[in-house]
């Protein structure tokens, strides 16, 4: 269990940091990232395109991030505050002008030999959109 919740809490310092390349490290090559209302993305390479869109459309900083994990470490969740600015419009997505949000969030985590094999993220949508247009 100390293993797992040490590897979330690196995977969110890593996050915290902008490192890309350290969050990757965390994960196993054919990791399942299921995104808040999106689709599931499988592998690094997926993640990394992932991150680097992110990154273009929003600067975020996770604060009061809490992990547990279950015993035999196996699963994990963490609960925390997303800080952001909206930098980019997103497709789909309210115009960006570089408002600010901040959201409670939350994700769920599947472990195998150390590596986070399934990340699972959410966080109210709606409640974002409605901080980004008001």
């Amino acid at each position: 269990m100390t293993d797992t919740i040490a590897l979330i809490t690196r995977y969110y310092a890593a996050f915290n940091d902008g490192d890309t390349e350290a969050m990757i490290a965390c994960l196993s090559p054919d990791v399942a990232h299921h995104v808040n209302e999106g689709q599931v993305r499988t592998g690094t390479e997926a993640f990394r395109a992932f991150c680097a869109h992110m990154s273009r459309c929003y600067d975020e900083h996770l604060a009061d991030i809490v992990v547990m994990a279950t015993g035999d470490g196996t699963r994990a969740a963490a609960e925390f505050t997303v800080n952001g600015t909206y930098l980019q419009t997103d497709a789909g997505l309210p115009e960006a002008r570089g408002q600010t949000y901040r959201l409670p969030a939350g994700g769920f985590f599947s472990v195998e030999d150390g590596r986070i094999t399934r990340i699972v993220t959410y966080y109210n949508l709606a409640d974002w959109v409605a901080q980004v247009s008001a």
